[in-house]
């Protein structure tokens, strides 16, 4: 079952799998895993390909890797979808697999969105990657640590592949401006350069693009032109200009930031949807939510943290643009927050003592006596175990001697933390009347 075979005819097949690449050579980045002296390049060069997982963000190559090194060792190669395939298909594919090895050949098993593959599944190859049935390539857009079995991912190596620089999007582009149906396409550099930034490193994203311009140009004389002009109103927005790395990236997460803490959640909208419909990742947008949920709110209203990292899963798990609502209400439960920087500000006091003091010794009542030595050294004599008060709270000194006095977290008069105020004004009663008695 020879994949790089198809019955389709060439004319219908999209541009991203006719640039798709047959051997390292054409491959675009990643070098750290197959450039010369790279562990999948000796591992191909010796045909010594053991089980692994490709770990990667959409369009960086992990398909393409795997084809690869199925064609240049000469194996046998199957895919499978985790999405569209069941326990039955893994199990007709493994007697394919019998069959080859009785033949002498390897059969490399590709698993695409291994993760959304169930346990059982995943279990289901455990025993034939051990006897070398198979030689299985997963491919992952999340983080195998959490979504592959244990047992399945101690049987295999994961190698991390990162998006594409700009530099080889453009490459990959203009080296598709050259197949023959193009030979009458022009099309000015600065096109290269906005698609480039527009595809956040994926390069199937990217040849879509191209692809999809090219065929609302209208041709002009035999030929098609595309200039910086032309493509803006092709693609009927210029938010394809959009740095996620420059300026205006850093501009509008500043105004998204400073709108919610001052409490105006129309602003805050309309900075958040300038970035997601720009293209901007909505988890970097979810992690300065999380950021701002303690950096701004913090202990005024404790559920804000919790918004927030809901907002983040949901964005994570539904992805754009489902997930710009999501987002929505997160940035606007934020917005209408109370309002406190006491914790950041308590953190950046306490890291001040820390940096400067960190040759102070912890207490010897608040160590634990684990052996003998520790005993006669005095670890833990002098401990007061709060518990076993009325209030839960006793007048041991928990801070070193030299910074004893020292009050790092000053809680406000806002949302929650006016009943923190009012909690921590009690807990300082009770320690000075234990002083004292």
């Amino acid at each position: 079952m020879d994949l790089f075979d198809t019955n389709e005819t060439y004319e219908f097949i999209p541009l991203a799998e006719k640039m798709r690449p047959k051997t390292l050579e054409d491959f675009f980045g990643q070098e750290h895993i197959v450039g010369e002296g790279s562990p999948i390049r000796e591992m191909i060069t010796n045909d010594s390909i053991t089980s692994m997982i490709f770990w990667g963000p959409p369009g960086v190559g992990k398909t393409t890797l795997a084809k690869i090194i199925a064609k240049q060792t000469n194996s046998v190669f199957y895919e499978l979808s985790a999405v569209t395939s069941g326990v039955k298909d893994i199990k007709e594919l493994i007697d394919r697999a019998r069959f080859n090895k009785s033949n002498g050949k390897k059969t490399i098993v590709f698993v695409d969105e291994i993760h959304r593959f169930n346990k059982a599944q995943q279990d289901a190859f455990l025993p034939f990657v051990e006897n070398g049935t198979i030689i299985l390539i997963g491919a992952t857009t999340e983080n195998p640590s959490f979504e592959v079995n244990s047992a399945l991912l101690s049987r295999t190596k994961v190698y991390v592949l990162n998006n594409l620089t700009e530099e080889e999007i453009v490459g990959i582009l203009k080296r598709a401006i050259t197949i023959p149906e193009y030979q009458n396409v022009e099309i000015e550099d600065a096109c290269y350069e906005i698609i480039a930034k527009f595809s956040n490193g994926d390069a199937r994203g990217a040849l879509n693009t191209l692809e999809n311009v090219i065929n609302i140009t209208p041709m002009k004389k035999n030929r098609k032109k595309i200039t910086k002009d032309s493509l803006e109103k092709s693609l009927q927005s210029k938010v394809f200009l959009y740095d996620k790395k420059g300026e205006e990236h850093y501009n509008l997460i500043s105004a998204l930031h400073k709108s919610m803490r001052n409490s105006d959640p129309d602003a805050a909208l309309y900075y958040l949807a300038r970035m997601l419909e720009a293209g901007e990742d909505p988890l970097y947008v979810a992690r300065r939510l999380i950021r701002f949920a303690s950096e701004d709110i913090g202990l005024a209203n404790p559920n804000a943290l919790i918004q927030a990292t809901s907002a983040y899963e949901a964005a994570h798990n539904n992805g754009m643009p489902e997930c710009n609502v999501n987002l929505a209400q997160a940035v606007v439960y934020l917005s209408v927050s109370p309002k406190s920087n006491a914790l950041y500000t308590a953190y950046d006091r306490a890291k001040k003592d820390a940096v400067e003091t960190m040759e102070l010794s912890v207490p010897l009542h608040l160590r634990n006596a684990v052996t003998k030595l520790d005993e006669d050294l005095g670890f833990g004599a002098g401990y007061e175990y709060a518990h076993d008060t009325k209030e839960k709270v006793t007048s041991m000194e928990c801070l070193p001697e030299q910074i004893k006095d020292h009050k790092y977290y000053i809680p406000t008069e806002s949302g929650s933390e006016k009943n923190i105020k009012a909690v921590m004004s009690r807990i300082e009663a009770i320690k000075k009347r234990g002083h004292h008695e």
